[in-house]
Formats: structure tokens, sequence, C-alpha cells
């Protein structure tokens, strides 16, 4: 599970079994949400965040796109 970012105690990372849709994983005390980030950015479940946690994730998500999506390519080669 190679960790792309640690932002704001925030970690975003990828299983390194999973090849489905473009997404990334994040995880804060205990909590869990996953993204799909192609076509866009939506997210396809959370256990435990708040919603204000969830805007500010999305946010990050946008702010480091580019970071996140060249790490799937280069961690999954597609």
């Amino acid at each position: 599970m190679p960790t792309i970012l640690l932002i704001r105690g925030y970690r975003f990372f990828f299983y390194l079994n999973e090849h489905e849709l473009v997404h990334v994983h994040v995880t804060k005390g205990g909590n869990e949400a996953r993204f799909v980030l192609v076509p866009e950015i939506d997210m396809t479940y959370s256990h435990g965040f708040k919603r204000s946690e969830i805007r500010d994730i999305v946010t990050l998500i946008t702010q480091h796109y580019a970071t996140l999506i060249s790490a799937w390519h280069n961690t999954f080669g597609e």
C-alpha cells in the first residue's frame, strides 16, 4: 500500500491488488474513504468521515490531482 500523499493527517494511497477504475483511498484517524478519479472525482464510500472532512479531502484531491494520476500510472502501468 504505497502512500502517495500525506497531508494534514490524511493518507492517500492505493491497494496494490486493485486495478479497477483509477481511484485513491484516504485514511485518517481510523476513518477511510475511496474516491474514483477518472472520469471525474467521485466518492464511492466513506466510513467515519464528517461532511466537512470529505469536502477537505475533495479539495486536496483537486489540488494534487496530477500527482495522484501520475502515481496511479506509475504504480499500475495503465
